[in-house]
């Protein structure tokens, strides 16, 4: 009798509404399931269709041609003998639902819905789905007409349900389900489910995988069983990065791990694992067992197939493994790059445009064009006919093949520093050195003719001369002088990104980079309409503290000692007048506070959902050894000034790589008023009234001091 199964779950690069792409790569996973001897294979969550359809998920259409690639699926001579589960979305009496369709040789098995939907930070799925909110309960589902043709059938199990074949039992749960409370797979380990799925679309955050990693192999620590983990992988046409790290694992060890990162569009994990060491190693759990005695049952749809083999004895097992963990910095190096690349080849365009102006924000985005050269020559190297196939079209030439990142990064990179009156040269030459490392296409220009221009405009038309405040002008003046030349690199970014290839005779267009990073957008610290908008950002979700720890990675791996003078130079703007030739103006100074002080308020403000007066009282608590009460609440009430001050600036804000929990983004992730009292009358008056108190403690202590 056999014991021994050979299961499947893959990480797809998949693409909303881009059903031939995403069939293709659905069916190319298939197949090499199969082709490792797998008899059950698990994909990614809504795979048909791409995860990130958003409203499109209203569309009749988008059902349609969900069933049509389905249908297609259920033809194919790629999907016989295995039981494949697909994600897509099913229209169940006028009611839409997030599933997985579970089906062998043209018979579907079964609809299993998401019970548990995602709902938060960047996941709206209540939206546009609804959960099945009856456990263990079932109905009957009646097949579209276009697919009764194909598997002989009229209706099939709709809900709760678990597979039962010869040999073992499936269970599934969908993405979200495994981080609640009270997970199905639970109840369907106590009910004697051996096999659990997991269907994700889950992005990438940074210092996220352990939890992934954690969840799966607790529930099978405590449970037993085996456990599947699919995810989508790659921009799906979003802000997102789905990180893959689809895994296996059984009996609270891993038995395989996929990639987080890479620019394979298609990735297959398999394991031969023994159903035996399953139930031995719930046997002597007696807690579990008792629990099982007494737990309802799920439905099971009877499946007159096994996983496993009768004869078996030989076949050898997996054996377990230890998941490998990036840092965080390796994180940045990986994952923005990897996003990078899926904007690039989907846009359809040429290369990236940036603005490099010798600080470390822009720097650390050149070094992420930089990360994803080498990336891509890495996977040519290793032999990926579709990355070959992209940069070609990229660079236009049919026969290219990339093989050194500096050479490739010269194609599809083009920097360009731009100096004003106010930029030292200090700025100018880092920026040079930078770009002569990486190999960019390097411009150097001056914009002092146009912001003279520009400024001698409103002159001749109001009277007035603006000056900058070390000049004796007003702080209004000083201001708009700042922005004014700000606002004129934006233009002269986007003329530049569609106009220099041409002007190099090479066809196409260029993607402008933004630059601006979380910490300066939480506190408003950009110019509406300056370099900080641009076509997209990918360091827009990373701290400051964290971009320095990944340009520092890059300066030993990649060999970049350029980076050594960027990290060391204060940041600035430059954006008013040197002072002897030198820097007088700095970012911290100009803010009012350290970047790092400005992470810690983004992750109270947002993970940790203070308001003015709680991210008070926890500061306290915080900063005991090095603030006293009056320096906290003042510290508070600058930030939540300028904060709600600048919060207007969030809706025009670049679409950017999502890293960071704390993200002020309104674009989707962050859904705040961006018009505030910024005096916060009420809020600022609860902490003065509190460190008052504080104060008047403190005296009485002192004055009771002999």
């Amino acid at each position: 009798m056999g014991r021994k199964v050979t299961v499947a779950t893959c990480a797809l690069n998949q693409w909303a509404l881009d059903f031939e792409g995403n069939l293709q790569r659905i069916l190319k996973s298939i197949e090499i399931a199969k082709h490792r001897g797998a008899r059950y294979r698990l994909g990614p969550e809504l795979e048909i269709c791409g995860y990130g359809c958003w409203d499109h998920y209203y569309e009749s259409d988008t059902l349609l041609h969900s069933l049509q690639v389905l249908a297609a699926l259920l033809e194919s001579p790629v999907t016989q003998d295995i039981i494949c589960d697909v994600g897509m979305p099913v229209m169940h009496r006028n009611v839409r639902y997030n599933c997985r369709v579970i089906f062998l040789n043209r018979k579907i098995l079964l609809i299993r819905p998401k019970m548990a939907l995602a709902n938060e930070g960047n996941y709206r799925e209540l939206r546009w789905f609804t959960p099945w909110s009856r456990s263990r309960q079932t109905e009957e589902y009646f097949l579209p007409r276009m697919l009764q043709d194909l598997t002989k059938q009229v209706t099939l199990p709709h809900g709760s349900w678990v597979i039962a074949t010869w040999d073992t039992c499936i269970g599934s749960e969908v993405c979200e389900e495994l981080w609640t409370p009270h997970s199905p797979h639970v109840d369907m380990g106590l009910d004697g489910v051996e096999i659990f799925t997991n269907a994700s679309g889950s992005h990438h955050v940074l210092r996220k995988a352990h939890a992934r990693v954690d969840l799966v192999t607790m529930a099978t620590t405590k449970n037993g069983g085996i456990y599947l983990l699919a995810n989508q992988k790659g921009c799906d046409g979003d802000r997102l990065y789905y990180d893959g790290c689809a895994l296996i694992a059984m009996n609270g060890s891993i038995f395989a791990q996929g990639s987080q990162f890479s620019l394979d569009d298609v990735e297959v994990l398999t394991a031969t694992l023994d159903l035996e060491d399953i139930r031995s190693y719930r046997a002597e759990i007696s807690s579990r067992n008792l629990a099982a005695s007494r737990v309802s049952p799920y439905p099971r749809v009877k499946v007159d197939f096994a996983l496993s083999c009768h004869e078996d004895l030989l076949e050898p097992v997996s054996e377990p493994i230890e998941w490998k963990y990036h840092s965080p910095a390796e994180e940045i190096s990986l994952g923005p790059a990897c996003w990078l690349w899926d904007f690039l080849r989907r846009s359809r365009q040429a290369g990236f445009f940036l603005p490099l102006s010798g600080g470390v924000d822009s720097a650390a985005t050149a070094c992420l064009v930089y990360s994803m050269c080498h990336q891509v020559c890495e996977a040519v190297k290793r032999g990926n006919l579709e990355v070959l196939a992209d940069v070609r079209t990229i660079v236009n030439q049919p026969s290219y093949t990339p093989q050194d990142p500096r050479e490739l990064c010269g194609r599809v990179l083009t920097t360009c520093y731009m100096a004003s009156e106010n930029s030292s040269q200090e700025t100018c030459d880092r920026a040079r050195e930078l770009a002569q490392q990486i190999g960019s296409h390097h411009i150097g220009l001056h914009i002092d003719p146009a912001v003279k221009a520009l400024v001698g405009l409103f002159s001749l038309v109001t009277g007035a001369s603006p000056r900058f405040a070390v000049h004796g002008g007003s702080d209004r003046e000083n201001l708009a002088l700042q922005n004014v030349q700000a606002r004129v690199r934006m233009v002269i970014a986007y003329l530049f990104a569609q106009l220099s290839l041409w002007s190099r005779g090479a066809p196409g267009g260029l993607l402008v980079l933004g630059s601006a990073n979380v910490d300066e957008s939480l506190l408003g610290y950009l110019t509406k309409y300056d370099c900080s908008s641009a076509d997209i950002n990918p360091i827009g979700g990373i701290s400051k503290t964290d971009l320095r720890a990944f340009v520092q990675l890059c300066v030993e791996r990649f060999q970049l000692p350029a980076l050594q003078s960027i990290l060391a130079a204060p940041a600035t703007a430059e954006l008013e007048p040197l002072a002897h030739g030198r820097v007088s103006q700095t970012d911290e100074e100009d803010m009012g506070m350290t970047y790092a002080e400005l992470s810690v308020y983004g992750r109270l403000r947002k993970v940790a959902k203070t308001g003015p007066y709680s991210m008070f009282c926890k500061l306290l608590d915080m900063w005991r050894d090095t603030c006293s009460p009056r320096q906290v609440a003042d510290k508070v009430k600058c930030f939540f000034s300028k904060y709600s001050m600048n919060r207007h600036k969030m809706t025009t804000l670049t679409p950017a790589y999502h890293a960071e929990s704390y993200s002020p983004d309104d674009n989707r992730f962050d859904l705040r008023p961006f018009l505030y009292n910024t005096r916060w009358p009420w809020q600022f008056r609860c902490i003065e009234n509190q460190v008052l108190q504080l104060e008047g403690r403190q005296r009485q202590e002192l004055d009771g001091v002999d």
